[in-house]
């Protein structure tokens, strides 16, 4: 029987990516993103190159209940992958940073992205089977001052990850969180959207090859998948040295990536 996915912010970038691949293992798709002319556009591309469904649906993720109105919309059919990787940045002074985009953010990253886990994972548990993947960032390993929100809600999206992936041990159902570093997608548009100068520059790494990563180590169920040497590396520091000094350094990437 055909599998089907469900892929959130699927229309570019890293979610476009992840659709190609369960596209090309012949996986039915059910594409979801905020901006329907892109979405549209994803799909008619993906359709064109593989012999798959694809169903595309555009919905704001940062409103309440949208995950409920996303199952609804697919009268809850069974879903065997779910990847939750729709999600933005934003850069600035958590004092003088906008609310209304930071409480959308939560909303996309936490909200959302548990609820559809919740209600999709009820399907998954009552046949024994299914895979998700949830999009955490290098950013989760340690506190981001100037980008406060989008470190914090990452830092739960792992710990979340992990822990239901503990919770689902032997149901024959795997968890994994993917960390990548900075990638070349839109997401660098998005986080400082009036200020050209705030684009991270510093250690970017390929959509596509992110993609393939994470999406390996989804099939082969494991809990946590960081890409990149580097960024393993990265990801040790805050063991080894005091979190106020981790700190600092975020602090100062941050500043000098956004300047140069």
């Amino acid at each position: 029987m055909t599998k089907t996915a469900l892929i959130t912010g699927a229309a570019s970038g890293l979610g476009y990516e992840l659709a190609l691949l369960l596209a090309k293992d012949q996986y039915k798709l059910i594409l979801v993103d905020v901006n329907a002319e892109s979405l549209a556009k994803a799909q008619a591309e993906i359709t064109q190159t593989y012999n798959v469904q694809v169903i595309a649906l555009a919905k704001d993720l940062s409103l309440p209940n949208i995950s409920q109105e996303i199952m609804d919309d697919i009268d809850n059919a069974p879903i065997d992958v779910l990847i939750n990787n729709a999600g933005f940045g934003l850069f600035g002074s958590f004092a003088n940073t906008n609310w209304e985009r930071e409480l959308a953010m939560l909303h996309v990253h936490i909200i959302t992205t548990t609820h559809l886990t919740k209600l999709v994972l009820k399907g998954m548990v009552k046949r024994g089977s299914g895979k998700i993947l949830n999009m955490s960032s290098l950013a989760a390993f340690q506190p981001g001052p100037l980008m406060s929100i989008y470190y914090a809600s990452k830092g739960y999206m792992l710990s979340f990850s992990e822990a239901i992936a503990n919770e689902l041990k032997g149901t024959g159902i795997t968890v994994t969180a993917l960390c990548p570093g900075p990638t070349k997608t839109s997401f660098q548009e998005t986080v400082s959207k009036n200020t050209t100068a705030n684009k991270i520059k510093f250690n970017t790494a390929c959509a596509k090859e992110v993609a393939l990563y994470g999406y390996k180590a989804m099939l082969n169920g494991k809990t946590y998948a960081i890409p990149g040497g580097f960024n393993k590396f990265l990801a040790t520091i805050p063991r080894f040295i005091t979190r106020n000094a981790a700190t600092n350094i975020v602090r100062k990437i941050q500043a000098k990536n956004r300047n140069d």
